[in-house]
């Protein structure tokens, strides 16, 4: 079951950095104005789609909290790895970001640690 509870904190967590990337380019950049900071700001966090984000967040944040009661931190934690992973190839297939071989070989030593660190419990 501890198992489930990361894979749910791991796709929470994706979910919700994807959707506040797609959202957040729909508006453009940040401005440089304090004021205007503000109130674009605001206006993201009423986007329904980026509110839905941020929620994930918090639905991913109870996910963990029943993880940490079936595993070990020092066990889970790595895991939480996996959403690196994930969000980088879920961004070259839904926004068309950059591919290359810096990123396949950092990729590569995470979900290294992922299996050398599960090997640890």
């Amino acid at each position: 079951m501890g198992y489930l509870y990361i894979a749910g904190t791991i796709l929470f967590t994706v979910y919700g950095q994807l959707v506040l990337k797609w959202r957040i380019v729909n508006y453009g950049a940040m401005p440089e104005e304090f004021g205007d900071k503000l109130v674009f700001l605001f206006k993201l966090l009423f986007d329904p789609y980026i509110f839905s984000g941020f929620a994930a967040a918090f639905v991913a944040s109870f996910f963990w909290m029943a993880a940490m009661t079936k595993l070990e931190l020092s066990f889970a934690y790595p895991f939480m790895s996996a959403a690196f992973v994930l969000v980088f190839l879920f961004s070259v297939f839904l926004f068309q970001e950059a591919v290359n071989w810096q990123k396949i070989v950092g990729l590569a030593f995470i979900v290294l640690g992922i299996i050398i660190s599960s090997r640890g419990a």
